[in-house]
């Protein structure tokens, strides 16, 4: 079993160098603590928090990763870019990281990020298809023209070929089961998100599953994000978690990006999300992702050592925690055979078949 970790973004206030030099120190101390992944996400004009932009920070990164490690953009938001201009600076990263590039693609949920750019967030679903078409024909090195709704374009010349062919691994970023169904339809990967418990989990892989074999596309294992938290005691590592992570669930909740009710985390938060968190000791984080992985087909597991409004000095004790107490213990852990995926998903086999036949 592999690991990875999501980078966080961080407070206005906290000088940019500083969250750079975070960055730094990060991969750093992660590489030396069993992790092979380092993903960054993405949005534009944040207000009180700041992500720094993650094409040029992988780019940055791509120095400092060894050999063996992988670096990932989760998410890009595919429909506020133009097509062209996307697909050239993956190509050109994907060299960059000598071909050890993940590209994760998303359509946004921010309606003011697609309001502040000019951008009818009504039309990001087709921009989003198009954007990806457009991309492809870029990533083949072919001459094209191309007629759509929002873009046309005559007569291109591609210039810059990936390393890896026919174009990096695409992760679709998604919080809906309509996005698992677009990950099976047109994805590598389907970066399955932190809030769900197995059923859930479950249900969205036999969604993607179907897209899968609609393409006559083997399905292999799927990136999981899990938040995770480890403590000296169950009781202290539920505390810490609560503390550092409940103003975050809170503000996805506000925006109705994932299942869970602001009055139900209001009301019980650590109740509310525990079926979907590995919190606890040591040896219970160790049970959980076990668990996780013997049910579901999932490689690498992504966690999140940070959160905004944490020093740099805790999320590194993080880091330092789980390779030295976790991961060890889950390296040897094999991921699920790939001829025993289907039976994976089989018992929510009639779920997902109605679920298909509602989206189509």
């Amino acid at each position: 079993m592999k690991f990875g970790m999501l980078f966080s973004d961080c407070p206005r206030d906290v000088e940019p160098i500083k969250q750079l030099d975070g960055l730094l120190r990060q991969v750093e101390v992660g590489q030396k603590n069993g992790l092979s992944y380092f993903d960054i996400g993405q949005h534009f004009l944040y207000g009180e928090l700041r992500w720094l932009q993650p094409i040029p920070v992988l780019a940055r990164l791509a120095a400092e990763i060894d050999d063996h490690v992988r670096l990932g953009a989760t998410v890009l938001l595919a429909p506020l870019y133009n097509p062209v201009i996307l697909a050239e600076e993956i190509a050109t990263l994907d060299i960059i990281t000598r071909g050890r590039l993940d590209v994760g693609l998303g359509l946004g949920y921010r309606k003011e990020e697609f309001s502040l750019l000019n951008v009818p967030f009504k039309e990001r679903v087709s921009r989003f298809n198009e954007c990806f078409e457009i991309m492809k024909l870029c990533w083949a090195m072919e001459d094209f023209d191309y007629q759509g709704r929002h873009w046309q374009i005559e007569g291109a010349t591609p210039h810059i070929q990936c390393v890896q062919q026919p174009h990096p691994p695409i992760w679709m970023g998604a919080h809906s089961r309509a996005g698992a169904r677009r990950a099976g339809r047109i994805g590598d990967c389907f970066t399955i998100p932190p809030e769900y418990d197995i059923h859930e989990m479950r249900v969205r892989l036999g969604i993607m599953a179907v897209g899968f074999e609609e393409r006559g596309k083997t399905m292999g294992h799927q990136p999981l994000r899990r938040n995770t938290f480890v403590g000296p005691t169950t009781d202290e590592a539920i505390a810490q978690f609560i503390k550092v992570s409940r103003d975050r669930y809170l503000a996805y909740a506000q925006k109705e990006l994932d299942r869970y009710d602001e009055e139900e985390l209001m009301r019980n938060f650590y109740e509310t999300v525990k079926s979907s968190v590995a919190v606890g000791t040591a040896q219970e984080v160790i049970d959980h992702l076990t668990y996780v992985a013997r049910e579901l087909p999932v490689d690498p597991i992504v966690i999140r050592p940070e959160w905004p409004g944490m020093s740099i000095d805790d999320v590194v004790k993080n880091i330092e925690l789980m390779g030295r107490e976790v991961i060890p213990a889950l390296v040897d852990v094999p991921p699920m055979p790939l001829e025993d995926i289907p039976s994976s998903l089989a018992s929510v086999a009639d779920e997902v078949a109605r679920e298909i036949k509602i989206m189509g």
